[in-house]
């Protein structure tokens, strides 16, 4: 069960935003800590709370942010 404080999975799309891969359909990129992001159909979302995500997709001249 999911406690209330973390929302409803209808709301999820609000914590999450995405990324559009300008060079490549499908890769994985590793974060500076080791994590690892998929790419798939140009895609990438990562929670908005992700600073080492959203630090590195944003600073990487290959994705650019979509308008959700």
């Amino acid at each position: 069960m999911v406690p209330l404080t973390q929302g409803f999975p209808g709301n999820a799309s609000a914590r999450v935003t995405t990324f559009r891969d300008t060079l490549y359909t499908s890769r994985t990129v590793i974060l500076p800590d080791g994590r690892t992001l998929a790419v798939a159909k140009s895609k990438v979302s990562v929670d908005i709370s992700d600073e080492v995500a959203l630090t590195c997709l944003k600073n990487h001249a290959e994705f650019e942010p979509l308008q959700e």
